[in-house]
Order: structure tokens, then C-alpha cells, then sequence
């Protein structure tokens, strides 16, 4: 619900300010889109490595699991220091700020607010990961864990598709 509410947020200011010239026009900053697309790629990807880390689970094959789940998270924190990296060249270079416009705004809260559940999603690999090492043996209780927790980075995932698509082609 709370990104739904970030989508109807960025779809009701974005038509406001088109529509109201005492507004000013809806920027033109030059977000770096094959940038944003590679990063999109590796998280996209990301989540098939997940599911392989939860076949391997359902298997009880917990080395693969944990192969698979490391490379996830890698794949995560590149993604995160990709955007931290977009906001740097925004900010540095655009002069796109959270105070700017309401553009900005927007662009912030809405990517923002999903870096931090991709921040959260990287702990629970690392939660889920430790698990693994510090139990005796592997039990279905940890597959069923491994599941939950590529349920949320599955979520994120497709989150992050529908913001990318919104903010870097719709704008």
C-alpha cells in the first residue's frame, strides 16, 4: 500500500505542476537511463539467483543455497551503491535536490524509500545467511526462511520495475 501511495503521489504532482504554470514546468534533468537500466538488469537478475538459492534450499542443499544467496546479495549492493551513485551525479551535476522542485521530491521519496527496502532485503540474506552457518544442521524451518525472504526481494524486484519504468520513460 505505502508504494501505492508513492505512485498516486508522483502521478497527482506530476499532473498538478504539467497543469499549472505559476508551478514552473516539469524539469528537464537528464537522468542517466543506460545507467538506471544496468543496475535495473543486475537487480532483475538478481531474483533468479534468489529462487536458484531456494531450489537449492528445497533441496537441503545448503552450499548452493548459500552460493546462490551471496551472489544475491552482491547483486543487491551493487545495486544500491549504483543508486547511490545516480544521486551523487544528480546532485553534483544537475542540481537535483530533495528541496528543488517537486520533481525532485518525488524522485527521491520514491527511489528512496525502495533503496531502503532493498537495504532491508540485504539484511535478511545476511540474517538467513547466518542462520545457515550457525545451526547444527539444515532443517525445513530454514528453507521456509530462505522462501520468505525471496518472497520479499521478489517484491522489491518487481517494485523497482514499475518505479523504473515511471520515473526514467514516463516522466
Amino acid at each position: 500500500m505505502f508504494f501505492a501511495a508513492l505512485f498516486a503521489m508522483y502521478f497527482t504532482i506530476r499532473s498538478v505542476t504539467n497543469g499549472n504554470p505559476d508551478l514552473g514546468a516539469w524539469p528537464a534533468t537528464h537522468l542517466n537511463v543506460p545507467w538506471a537500466t544496468t543496475i535495473t538488469v543486475v537487480l532483475v537478475a538478481s531474483s533468479f539467483t534468489a529462487q536458484a538459492g531456494v531450489w537449492a534450499a528445497e533441496r537441503g542443499d545448503v552450499k548452493k543455497l548459500r552460493m546462490w544467496f551471496f551472489l544475491t546479495f552482491f547483486m543487491g549492493l551493487f545495486f544500491i551503491l549504483g543508486q547511490a551513485y545516480e544521486y551523487y551525479e544528480l546532485i553534483a551535476h544537475e542540481g537535483l535536490t530533495l528541496q528543488s522542485n517537486a520533481y525532485g521530491s518525488m524522485f527521491y521519496l520514491t527511489t528512496g524509500f525502495h533503496g531502503l527496502h532493498v537495504i532491508g532485503g540485504l539484511v535478511a540474506f545476511l540474517i538467513m545467511l547466518g542462520r545457515t552457518y550457525a545451526a547444527k544442521r539444515f532443517t525445513h524451518q530454514q528453507a521456509t526462511s530462505a522462501i520468505v525472504v525471496s518472497y520479499y526481494w521478489h517484491f522489491v524486484d518487481v517494485v523497482w520495475v514499475a518505479l523504473f519504468f515511471t520515473i526514467y520513460f514516463i516522466q
